[in-house]
């Protein structure tokens, strides 16, 4: 029962956290200007957040990859249409968002 009631509140606990990543996450795209190209879970210009997720799960070197490629921009890796360079975002902002994307869950 104990067992049973620990895996409940780490469950729920997740669920939570990934709520306030989701939640957090779209402030910043809103205060960024991402969301005119970006959702969390569906494409628009370039793809949702959950499918960059899923694409560098377990890539130990997307992190640094995806900070830099939000800052310059770039093309190729989900399709035609390039994404522009975000220099006028702080890199602070782009290394969180970019935390949080990769964080989130399909």
């Amino acid at each position: 029962m104990k067992k049973t009631a620990t895996a409940i509140l780490a469950i729920a606990s997740l669920t939570v956290a990934t709520a306030a990543i989701a939640d957090q996450l779209e402030d910043m795209m809103k205060k960024n200007g991402c969301n005119a190209c970006h959702s969390e879970d569906k494409k628009i210009v370039g793809p949702a957040y959950k499918d960059v997720a899923a694409k560098y799960h377990g890539n130990a070197k997307a992190e640094a990859m995806l900070v830099e490629k939000v800052k310059k921009g770039g093309s190729g890796v989900w399709g035609p249409i390039p994404m522009p360079p975000n220099s006028q975002v702080s890199d602070a902002d782009i290394k969180k968002m970019v935390e949080m994307i990769l964080a989130l869950k399909k």
